[in-house]
């Protein structure tokens, strides 16, 4: 790793932890294809940051990954899984795609927003809740689902909706 990359991704922008993590995951690739880590270096950075990203920690993923900035923004604006400002301690992320919304994803967006007293993009003043629409979470045959963390949830109606948000903490 050249100095440039050594001064910009200091342990004070990226943790150690998560510095070892990527470095980990990197071994899955050619020493001349670390920039194909860069969605598990943001997911891995975003995890530790509390669940969003700055510009500053994209830069350092940038020069860690020792790729463009813009590349690393293109990936962090691109995909629904990433956060560029601070988010609820739970991310809900309701489907709104063909299958789910012809199974009452517009209702559960609803039921949603009633429930937490929030619209879309939005979180609870406690901070519990952060309340997404995403497209295709890939689960069309259990619509209307939402994913909440790294949990797919599915077949929601109110009641399960309910029972879900009463067993998060």
């Amino acid at each position: 790793m050249n100095e440039l990359v050594k001064n910009i991704a200091s342990p004070a922008v990226l943790s150690q932890k998560t510095r070892n993590a990527i470095d980990e995951w990197l071994k899955k690739y050619p020493p001349d294809q670390r920039q194909a880590g860069v969605i598990a270096a943001l997911t891995m950075v975003q995890d530790d940051n509390g669940g969003y990203l700055t510009t500053e920690l994209m830069d350092a993923v940038a020069a860690y990954l020792g790729m463009p900035k813009i590349a690393v923004y293109e990936v962090a604006t691109f995909y629904s899984m990433f956060e560029l400002k601070p988010v609820g301690k739970h991310k809900i992320c309701v489907c709104t795609s063909v299958a789910c919304m012809l199974n009452g994803a517009d209702e559960t967006v609803e039921y949603l927003e009633s429930k937490l007293g929030i619209k879309l993009g939005e979180t609870t003043k406690d901070g519990k809740f952060t309340l997404k629409r995403v497209e295709c979470l890939a689960a069309c045959g259990y619509a209307p689902m939402m994913l909440i963390g790294r949990d797919y949830l599915e077949n929601l109606t109110p009641e399960k909706i309910d029972s879900i948000l009463a067993s998060l903490e």
